[in-house]
């Protein structure tokens, strides 16, 4: 019997798939663990294998087909001993009977021509028009003139189609809909004048943005997977989780000066190259990680029906790579030195660019971090990665005059940022998360503490 090979779901989120390339082609025997695809995620291309041994009967999807539903049927396998033929030929009868299914039904849909008396009549629908044009308070956006114009002519304005920026009703819209040009009928206001609230208007369309702008100034460039879901999730961030922020400056003398020593001490190999080279992020991530043990009722996630609460410092690390972002995961890094967070994060950073990171790597974590201090940025608010409860957001460590003791001093001071989830926290326990990396970054010694 031919087994179907489905687009598999590679991450939780996953809905669609490119299908990058094809590592076997028609007629190649596989077993079971062999390489047979590569899929592009929103996140990073991944192998999948063979879960049967067979032969591959037929390729439904070719290789660099994007947007692929997932469970889509994308090749079938013709399984041991089985003709590879009659195994390419059963798979394409699905789509021919679903093809064929609209020809089938015909002859029920002129049934009722035979006897048209007894079917019975349907009940009168209520008629639209019974209705007024349009609710109480509901607005029509529209410039004054239309306004006065309209109102001169006896003409109802949610029935005027507006041609202004984001679709606006202007004075040339009302002295076509005189005429009847451009009128909408009664039925289009009905749902909002028979009680029913309208939804919250769109934001503009497409072709309304692209008409702000001179045909030819611009360049189209499609939104990729990675793009897209940013865009949902992070949408969906700010206008479902109540965000606050927390913001305070960090001393980070004492932290470049152990820095510049343990870098200095690293051990080199025979080419002189040091075993580690540790930046102000790596100790960024560990002092976060610590700090959350020490405020531990702020290392949680909220959901609908309970808090959970983490045991574990598992550190999301925002990495920049071509046309979007990912976060690979710093596991238990409450527990790991320094050194070993380093060459972690160098690892994912590079196989993050060649988008080559597991699923496993980058999904979950308790908190992230998102540092853009290498960029000269002094302080900025970060969006909350859901479900996480919390991001920090790390600007530029920098000279700046302090005041000590009644004296003026240079100072090496580095704001950070945390975004926090009030329904997981409340102010005060942000504020105690926040002092807790303050203290830790101000001393780094008592990290190992």
């Amino acid at each position: 019997m031919p087994i179907n090979i489905l687009m598999p779901a590679l991450s939780p989120t996953m809905e669609k798939g490119n299908l990058a390339k094809w590592l076997k082609k028609e007629g190649d025997k596989v077993k079971s663990g062999d390489v047979i695809a590569e899929i592009e995620t929103d996140k990073a291309t991944m192998e999948v294998e063979a879960v049967d041994e067979g032969t591959i009967a037929k390729i439904l999807v070719p290789e660099g087909t994007a947007d692929v539903p997932v469970n889509d049927v994308i090749a079938v396998l013709a399984s041991e001993g089985e003709d590879v033929k009659s195994a390419a030929s059963a798979s394409a009868a699905p789509a021919l009977a679903k093809a064929e299914a609209p020809k089938a039904e015909s002859p029920k849909a002129e049934a009722p021509k035979a006897a048209p008396a007894e079917a019975p009549k349907p009940a009168p629908a209520p008629a639209p028009q019974a209705a007024a044009a349009s609710a109480p308070g509901q607005r029509v956006f529209s410039s004054p003139l239309a306004r006065r114009l309209a109102k001169e002519s006896g003409l109802d304005l949610s029935r005027v189609t507006g041609s202004g920026p984001h679709g606006r009703v202007v004075a040339r819209d009302v002295e076509s809909a005189k005429s009847g040009q451009g009128l909408k009928p009664a039925a289009a206001a009905a749902p909002a004048a028979a009680g029913v609230s309208a939804p919250p208007p769109a934001g503009p369309t497409d072709q309304q943005i692209r008409a702000l702008f001179a045909e030819g100034s611009y360049e189209v460039v499609p939104h990729d997977n990675m793009r897209k879901v940013i865009a949902q999730r992070l949408t969906a961030a700010k206008r479902d989780i109540p965000h606050y922020y927390l913001t305070t400056d960090c001393d980070i003398g004492k932290l470049l000066a152990a820095r510049e020593e343990i870098n200095a001490a690293a051990p080199k190999d025979k080419d002189g190259k040091p075993a580690y080279k540790i930046s102000v992020n790596d100790f960024v991530i560990k002092a976060l990680a610590v700090a959350l043990q020490r405020v531990p009722d702020a290392n949680v996630t909220f959901t609908e029906s309970a808090m959970l609460k983490h045991k574990v410092s598992d550190i999301s690390v925002a990495v920049s790579i071509p046309s979007g972002l990912i976060t690979p995961v710093i596991r238990n890094a409450h527990l790991k030195p320094v050194s070993v967070i380093s060459a972690e994060m160098k690892d994912f950073a590079a196989r993050a660019r060649a988008r080559k990171l597991k699923p496993e790597e980058y999904q979950g974590g308790t908190t992230a971090v998102s540092n853009l201090g290498m960029y000269g940025i002094k302080d900025f608010t970060a969006v909350i990665n859901p479900p996480q409860s919390s991001i920090l957001a790390v600007g530029a460590g920098e000279e700046r005059a302090v005041v000590r003791n009644g004296k003026i001093e240079i100072a090496n001071i580095m704001s950070v940022t945390l975004s926090c989830d009030h329904r997981a926290m409340d102010g005060a326990l942000g504020a105690q998360l926040v002092s807790a990396f303050r203290g830790l970054i101000e001393n780094p010694i008592m990290m190992v503490v």
